[in-house]
């Protein structure tokens, strides 16, 4: 059976990340990163392929498993992980095993700053690793000019006896030559250049702010142009890496993920602070739906089951704190020998791992409904209850606004292989009362079903999100749009009323004209089915609105970020280079604006990010 490439580029997200073709034995044949997956791998599946090389490669693809990541850096230093662990047939590069780059701070008396890269046997301090020589290289050529610190080395250094060129156009203090600069002032700024590389200091970024300021001021655009760009790389240069770290010991991260009737488990392998491997697990939805009794259940069939050979980690991090956390880590310490610690309230790289792990989560989650298989015995079950055969095309309609402003209707579209994506629907919503949820299904059915003739693509079933108010009006058009059509049947209208508390498995599904409810559990594939086509509707819809408010207003979108006033808002503009940048940036990046809390970036990022 060849590889469905359609199907499986459905799943994947527009998100950066290292993404791993495996061949039918179950061996990795290449490792590959990309700053958007969607796009990087939709490549590859192209009718004219770019060589010989790539056509090889794509025959042999038996499936394709991909991980998230927060950043193209961080999916950089991933990625050269995974290739110095497999050594993949088609991967050329990253296969020398090279170490990091650091930039090194030597231990003289007038301390060198240069590029390093081995073992850690010359004194001094150490900053890094960097993802790249070449960032490195683009650091140290900056940090010449903002910092006149020497980086001759030291024979060049001990044979001098006259100022060099670095001297005459201010890019070194010439230490090497008595007489022209005290070892207090070199010691000074040796001292800003590790407060600097350690992320510990602003002033110099506050520095450039001003100067940029002033060049704008006078006119001098492209001079301000430079400084922006030096800003921009010396945010670049302190940028953190989450994919490999200072945490040394070994840790399993364990994200979790649960919708539409099912969850998702995905474990980041961590061993001396690199991630070794990574994968996602399926396990039933639990009775309760909690996350709680999940990771419970999980921990205790994944680590403490005996035909399991696997090294223990010495740590085990969660989101949520799994039920009976003592009883598990006394059972974990008795069948490994050695404590193994379950830890749920983490900071700093440890927290930044348990993101990673939950992005991987929710997108294997999101890959897993959109399955084949899932979506054929959904669409099976679904049959089975309502007394169908041969569905072939499901649509749902769902309102979106704020506040009555700029409303927008979404149109979704299912097959039995899951979501046509290319047929969805956005409609905007005009000339109604502003909230009427009515009127405009009202607006949004008349402008999808007016005028339908036979050729036209009918819908078997037409999923309406709301209670009878909705259906009620859903039945009226569709009467009225369908009373002189013979040639082939309405489609069957069916209401999802949200439960108490809009909490997920409480869903009342209502039959259109007869008004028969049904009331289903969360385990059952037919609510399973109508709950990810209701979702994806919504989601759809919300996406439209927030594009088409946007579009509408001229102000920043930083001006609908609470906690954000004018101040803050031109710090984030100047000290990240413009709005753009501020779209690029992490929150760890974020948080280093002055005035701005890692808790207030992380709230910036999220919405900006949606």
């Amino acid at each position: 059976m060849s590889f469905d490439s359609t199907a499986f580029l459905q799943t994947v997200p527009h998100s950066s990340g290292v993404y791993r073709m495996f061949n039918r034995e179950g061996v990795i044949i290449y490792i590959g990163k990309a700053k958007d997956l969607k796009k990087r791998l939709s490549q590859y599946f192209q009718k004219d392929l770019p060589n010989i090389k790539t056509a090889r490669l794509v025959t042999q693809i038996d499936h394709i498993e991909f991980t998230v990541t927060f950043s193209e850096t961080e999916a950089l230093v991933l990625e050269c992980n995974l290739i110095k662990q497999y050594q993949p047939k088609y991967n050329i590069l990253l296969k020398d095993d090279k170490s990091y780059p650091f930039i090194l701070l030597t231990a003289d008396r007038h301390p060198r700053i240069c590029s390093y890269r081995g073992a850690k046997k010359e004194k001094g301090t150490y900053f890094g690793p960097y993802p790249s020589s070449g960032a490195v290289r683009q650091a140290l050529q900056l940090m010449q000019k903002l910092f006149p610190i020497r980086q001759c080395n030291n024979t060049v250094y001990g044979n001098r006896t006259r100022p060099c060129l670095m001297y005459q156009i201010g890019r070194c203090l010439a230490p090497c030559v008595p007489g022209i600069c005290s070892d207090e002032e070199y010691q000074r700024q040796v001292k800003l250049v590790s407060l600097f590389l350690q992320g510990k200091n602003q002033q110099l970024l506050n520095d450039l702010v001003a100067e940029m300021d002033e060049a704008s001021e006078n006119l001098e655009f492209e001079k301000a142009i430079r400084i922006r760009d030096q800003m921009l790389a010396l945010r670049k240069v302190q940028e953190q890496q989450n994919v490999s770290g200072d945490v040394n010991n070994d840790m399993d991260i364990l994200g979790c993920s649960m919708g539409d009737g099912l969850a998702c488990v995905h474990v980041l392998f961590i061993r001396n602070g690199k991630i070794l491997g990574t994968r996602s697990y399926f396990p039933k939805i639990p009775a309760d739906n909690t996350y709680e009794y999940l990771l419970e259940s999980f921990i205790g069939q994944f680590y403490l089951t005996d035909n399991r050979k696997r090294t223990m980690p010495q740590e085990i991090i969660t989101a949520h704190e799994p039920l009976n956390r003592d009883f598990l880590e006394q059972a974990l310490k008795d069948t490994c020998g050695s404590s193994v610690k379950i830890s749920t309230q983490v900071r700093s790289e440890r927290a930044r791992y348990l993101k990673l792990a939950e992005a991987n989560a929710a997108a294997s989650l999101k890959a897993r409904l959109t399955h084949e298989g899932t979506m054929a015995e959904r669409i099976t079950s679904f049959e089975e209850l309502f007394g169908m055969t041969d569905i072939e095309r499901m649509e749902c309609f769902d309102i979106s606004h704020t506040m009555g402003e700029l409303t927008v209707a979404s149109c979704v579209v299912f097959g039995r292989e899951g979501p046509v994506t290319s047929e969805y629907r956005r409609y905007n919503i005009d000339g109604i009362t502003p909230g009427d949820d009515f009127a405009a299904m009202h607006q949004v059915l008349t402008r999808r079903f007016r005028g339908i003739t036979r050729d036209a693509k009918i819908p078997q079933i037409l999923f309406i999100d709301g209670g009878l108010g909705q259906l009620h009006e859903a039945e009226n058009i569709i009467s009225e749009l369908f009373r002189d059509v013979t040639d082939f049947m309405p489609p069957v209208l069916i209401g999802v009323a949200k439960g108490e508390g809009r909490k997920p498995g409480l869903e009342t599904l209502i039959m259109g004209y007869t008004h028969e409810e049904y009331s289903l559990t969360l385990d059952n594939p037919a609510l399973q089915l109508v709950l990810h086509i209701r979702d994806e509707s919504h989601r759809f819809a919300i996406t439209g609105h927030r594009h088409r408010r946007e579009k509408a207003r001229v102000t920043s979108k930083l001006q609908d970020i609470p906690g954000i006033g004018s101040v803050r808002r031109q710090a984030l503009l100047k000290h990240l280079g413009g709005m753009q940048e501020i779209m690029k940036a992490s929150a760890e990046e974020i948080s280093k604006v002055p005035g701005i809390s890692m808790k207030l970036a992380e709230e910036i990022y999220n919405y900006l990010h949606g």
